[in-house]
């Protein structure tokens, strides 16, 4: 069974190698990589079908991370699973990396090559579908932002997702309340996105998305609806745990330097 003290250790984890890895090129997409953490940790901790050795095998779980510029968090947990050595994080977005800014299948354990907002969404539904037509018995984890459900191809995966009976599939909303260019509510307010999914037939909850225990039991939760696709909405705060950036505003991409991932570090295993 899965020990929630070492899902949190696990996301503490992700949090360091993630800011370190973006350090070494001195700018990056740091507030939408910290805000989805913990919800990497409760994923490759134990609840997704995985194997670092065999990242391909045909019956394993998949995650597509349609908010592609939160990559490094993802690089940053499958380096720590194992799927390629932790100094490769060192050449992220440099001259011949396999680990270019926006989540790309490259990197070994990349399910999907994703970047351009909403089409994560379209990605998902066909995976989904064609594993359920081959008799394979997987989920497909995707994982979009509140800001990205702006975009309309969000809603025609959700619309598809349901009339195909996609059981197989439970979507996350990494709900930062923050976007590129300022706050969700300002830009275009989503409201209430749980409910909207539930008017697209799905199966809805909200929870606190940086609480790994309420992670992990609103994905069993899920598992146990037949027959129409989950999303579960995660109540996030961007650039989560790091305290100066955290939901303000200029916090989407910014400047870091090897210092300032050290002093990170420092801050928030001190904080554990």
């Amino acid at each position: 069974m899965t020990k929630v003290a070492d899902l949190k250790t696990f996301a503490t984890k992700i949090r360091i190698e993630t800011i370190k890895e973006i350090a070494g090129i001195g700018v990056g997409h740091i507030g939408g990589a910290l805000s989805i953490c913990d919800l990497l940790a409760v994923l490759y901790g134990g609840v997704m079908n995985i194997d670092p050795k065999n990242p391909c095998d045909e019956n394993r779980d998949w995650l597509i991370v349609s908010k592609g510029h939160s990559g490094p968090a993802l690089y940053a947990t499958l380096a720590l699973k194992g799927y390629f050595p932790m100094d490769t994080l060192k050449t992220l977005n440099k001259p011949d990396t396999i680990l270019p800014s926006h989540c790309d299948r490259h990197a070994p354990g990349v399910d999907m090559t994703t970047g351009s907002l909403g089409q994560g969404a379209s990605l998902a539904m066909g995976i989904a579908l064609g594993n359920k037509l081959s008799g394979r018995n997987n989920y497909t984890y995707l994982l979009l932002g509140d800001g990205e459900c702006n975009e309309g191809q969000v809603w025609e995966a959700a619309m598809f997702a349901n009339n195909k009976k996609l059981d197989n599939v439970i979507a996350f909303v990494d709900d930062n309340k923050q976007q590129l260019d300022g706050f969700t509510k300002d830009i275009s307010n989503m409201g209430d996105i749980a409910a909207k999914f539930s008017a697209f037939g799905w199966n809805s909850q909200s929870i606190d998305g940086h609480d790994v225990e309420a992670i992990l039991n609103a994905i069993k939760s899920a598992k146990e609806n037949e027959g129409v696709p989950s999303v579960i909405v995660l109540n996030t705060i961007k650039a989560k745990g790091y305290k100066k950036w955290e939901g303000s505003p200029g916090n989407h991409n910014f400047n870091i330097t090897m210092e300032d991932a050290l002093q990170f570090e420092k801050d928030i295993l001190a904080n554990e």
